[in-house]
């Protein structure tokens, strides 16, 4: 018998069956291999969409807090109540909102506002300034409403406009204005009106201002020694705090007064004037 002749034809009747074998493994190499890259595809893609999103997000982050600045600069600002001299109206650490549009179109303060004003040359010295990069960033929180005003920032009460004829005290210890006592029911609790008297005619565009808790409040009465005397230019107003916007509980608008409406004007006509 020829073995080696049986031999050959073993070895070539295997030979097809090991030729398919190979073609299956590099098959399935050539699948995972596409899955693979498929898998990288789709990894690559995502990552892709991933940053594109959080691109979008941070120019929505800055177009929101452009809008919000402007808003603060222009609109309504926020102002954080820093002591208790306007109590029991406003309470420490109040955050009001403060209506910069009430005086741009002719409007002028009445008697009775409440009203947020750069103090700088009535009730602190001309050219008070802080450190430029503190400030910048104080700045930017304060407005916002989280971070105190600038210390040449105050809130009070107008209690007199230009020309008006402010007095403290009359028999009964109420201020007058005008001849006309002012029964100033948003005074803090036991307060008296003044401790100090008075006797003063408000100039032409500005404003006497006092603080609703009285023995707390540094106010006009404090500066009429000072260049100004007290009063406050009408242009020197950033606007009039309308509402209590934090804490939630305290939400509401900043209460009116009809105190002064017996008060006549006097020649300075219903709008203050310039000065």
């Amino acid at each position: 018998m020829d073995t080696e002749a049986l031999h050959t034809e073993r070895d070539r009747s295997s030979a097809p069956e090991t030729g398919e074998e190979g073609e299956g493994s590099r098959s399935v190499r050539s699948e995972r291999g596409r899955a693979r890259a498929a898998g990288r595809t789709v990894l690559h893609r995502l990552h892709r969409l991933h940053r594109l999103h959080r691109r979008r997000a941070g120019l929505l982050g800055v177009a929101c807090a452009v809008f919000v600045l402007l808003l603060s600069h222009f609109v309504i600002q926020p102002f954080q109540i820093p002591s208790g001299s306007m109590e029991p109206t406003l309470q420490v650490g109040d955050r009001v909102l403060v209506n910069k549009l009430a005086y741009r179109f002719g409007d002028r303060p009445e008697r009775g506002d409440v009203v947020v004003f750069d103090g700088r040359g009535s009730f602190v010295r001309e050219g008070a300034e802080e450190n430029p990069v503190s400030a910048f960033t104080r700045g930017a929180l304060a407005m916002v409403g989280l971070a105190e005003p600038a210390e040449t920032d105050f809130v009070k009460r107008v209690v007199g406009v230009g020309g008006d004829h402010v007095v403290c005290c009359d028999e009964g210890g109420r201020v007058e204005v005008n001849g006309v006592p002012v029964d100033e029911t948003y005074l803090h609790p036991g307060d008296a009106p003044s401790r100090a008297p008075f006797d003063i005619v408000v100039p032409q565009g500005r404003l006497w201002v006092m603080g609703d808790h009285r023995s707390r409040s540094q106010d006009s009465r404090d500066h009429l020694g000072q260049p100004g005397g007290g009063m406050v230019p009408v242009d020197r107003v950033i606007g009039r705090a309308d509402w209590i916007a934090w804490p939630a509980g305290r939400w509401s608008s900043v209460s009116g007064t009809d105190a002064f409406d017996e008060v006549p004007d006097t020649a300075r006509g219903t709008g203050g004037g310039d000065g």
